[in-house]
């Protein structure tokens, strides 16, 4: 057996018992926020993760493999290679969680220079999909998440879209980035959600909505401010939405809606889900089309302003209404 295969073999320790909870790689991939393409990679190269095979020959995996992959998911998030973090021991794992949470954050630009976004923007173009992971993960190792996302991920979004609406770039170069994006952003929120102690909050968008980075972006946000979350994506029926949060008794909803959904139609099912819901339930929307907050909707502009609202949320102070 080579050294990584006994390094990550020792750090899961005995054989599962039979009666431990099985997932299939694709839950495995949501429940981690790794890709499973990625997951099949370190099992090849690494040893790590180990399923095992049901006689149809699909993979299978305990479901305590999936606190150590959240870790995992969190050194890499921390700038850490693969190689360095998949196969190691527990212990070693710990060690550089830990130096990273004893090292102070460096000093912040106050924004990202146009260079840095045309640079990100060239290497989506050339599908170099390992140096854009790799370039945004030390930017958010270094700016932390609000000023992440406000200087590095919406311009970029914003600059291949446009890239894209005059010729300069294909669809195909959006599809890209935004799948790219997407797994990064769903990785460092489920493991800012493995700390998180304060209330919790679904996230969702309307009925026809199909947006769904910006939601994304508000569930990372929402997550380092310290909430716990519930992620439920685009598109979902009003009466499963309102449903779920009785079954759970969540605090707070949180809806995005993006330009394209912006108009009268989107603000009729915001109140709709409002008066479904419970009074003692927040409702906060925001992004491009969302509407001014009135009739116990509150209302976001901005990632920043949203970080405010859930480090107050989490405090258990009342955020402002308007």
């Amino acid at each position: 057996m080579s050294k990584k295969r006994a390094a990550a073999g020792s750090s899961r320790g005995e054989r599962q018992p039979k009666s431990e909870a099985r997932l299939a790689i694709g839950a495995l991939a949501r429940a981690t926020g790794i890709p499973v393409e990625t997951l099949r990679t370190w099992e090849s190269r690494y040893g790590f993760p180990v399923p095992e095979r049901r006689p149809s020959g699909h993979r299978v995996y305990p479901v305590s493999t999936v606190p150590r992959l959240r870790r995992i998911a969190q050194a890499l998030a921390l700038g850490h290679r693969a190689g360095q973090v998949v196969a190691a021991s527990e212990g070693a794992l710990d060690q550089l969680l830990a130096a990273a949470a004893a090292t102070p954050a460096p000093l912040r630009p106050a924004a990202a220079a146009p260079a840095d976004v045309q640079g990100l923007k060239e290497l989506v173009a050339r599908f170099e999909a390992d140096r854009l992971s790799q370039a945004l993960v030390a930017d958010w190792a270094r700016l932390g998440p609000v000023e992440f996302l406000e200087t590095r991920v919406a311009p970029l979004l914003r600059a291949v879209g446009e890239a894209w609406a005059s010729g300069e770039l294909g669809v195909r170069h959006e599809h890209f980035l935004a799948e790219r994006v997407g797994d990064l952003l769903g990785s460092l929120r489920l493991t800012l959600e493995e700390r998180a102690a304060g209330p919790l909050v679904v996230y969702a968008t309307l009925p026809g909505e199909r947006h769904g980075l910006g939601l994304q972006m508000a569930a990372l946000v929402l997550a380092a401010a310290g909430c716990r979350g519930l992620y439920l994506g685009t598109d979902l029926p009003i009466a499963q939405l309102t449903q779920l949060v009785r079954d759970i008794a969540a605090s707070a909803v949180a809806i995005s809606i993006s330009r394209a959904s912006r108009g009268p139609a989107s603000h009729a099912l915001l109140r709709r889900l409002r008066e479904a819901l419970p009074r003692r339930v927040r409702l906060v929307a925001g992004g491009e089309g969302a509407p001014a907050g009135k009739g116990g909707i509150e209302t976001v502009t901005s990632l920043r302003e949203l970080d405010s609202w859930g480090r107050r949320l989490a405090l258990g102070m009342s955020p402002p209404r308007r």
